[in-house]
């Protein structure tokens, strides 16, 4: 089984690239980002004629979640509650055994913006919400056998190692001490990165500017992950960043985001 996440920066600029890559890499199930479009607006033929049906939470101009699938696809969640004022980032779905759920959240913009106290309740909410889900797993005995994946976009750096400039960067928006002790409370929920379970040592990116020649540089920064609960962490294969779809393809600009792939048993 092949599970993939991708912001990929607006739907309607990215939807020949997007059918591209589908078409390559022929994922299972991907959770897409960043949509910018209304439930109403999705390009549901477009996906259909290669074989995917999807799950939308849309909004118009920002934000916007999906979940595409060539498995059988059921909506069990929208949004996040509670924090309905921060907009479409959140969907929850069960694609036969395994229950997918992507993320868009929020950016921040910087420690001294007003965002950024949002960006931490928001979190902090996610949080409370996956320890709600896995304590009610746990009353039904589901917990220990329920494959489980949080993947998105989460724009929080959570080492020095997964951003170019290292511990230079900590501090900064993403890099900062309280992003990522809310990172690492979604992990004390029983949640694993799957991209650093296969490669502990790796630095590696999934974002990077447009602005700069950041890409060809390597200045990159490790935002899109897929976390997984143990059950997929067994299943485990391998977890890569798809850089090659990072550039341009038959003229087509490339998101500022690569997708990310796991491969699973």
């Amino acid at each position: 089984m092949r599970i993939a996440t991708w912001n990929v920066n607006g739907l309607r600029a990215r939807l020949d690239f997007v059918r591209i890559w589908l078409e390559d890499r022929q994922p299972d199930v991907v959770g897409l980002q960043e949509l910018k479009l209304e439930d109403d607006s999705f390009p549901h033929e477009a996906f259909g004629e290669l074989g995917y049906s999807v799950a939308t939470h849309g909004q118009k101009s920002w934000n916007g979640v999906a979940i595409a699938s060539r498995l059988p696809l059921q909506v069990e969640e929208k949004g996040l509650a509670g924090q309905e004022d921060s907009g479409a980032r959140l969907i929850r779905a069960d694609v036969e055994t395994l229950s997918f759920t992507t993320v868009y959240c929020p950016n921040g913009k910087d420690v001294d913006h007003e965002d950024f106290p949002r960006k931490l309740a928001w979190f902090d909410a996610l949080i409370a919400h996956w320890s709600q889900r896995r304590s009610e797993l746990r009353a039904e005995l589901r917990a220990e056998n329920e494959a489980a994946v949080l993947c998105g976009d989460f724009n929080i750096v959570p080492t020095p190692l997964d951003s170019w400039r290292g511990d230079a960067a900590d501090g900064s928006v993403f890099h900062t001490a309280d992003e990522r002790k809310r990172f690492q409370g979604l992990l004390a929920c029983g949640l694993h990165d799957l991209y650093r379970a296969a490669h502990p040592d790796e630095a590696a990116f999934s974002w990077w500017d447009y602005r700069g020649g950041s890409f060809h540089r390597g200045h990159g920064l490790r935002i899109d992950t897929l976390l997984g609960n143990g059950p997929v962490l067994a299943r485990l294969k391998d977890a890569w960043i798809d850089r090659d779809f990072r550039k341009k393809k038959d003229g087509l600009t490339a998101s500022d985001h690569a997708p990310v792939i796991v491969d699973l048993d």
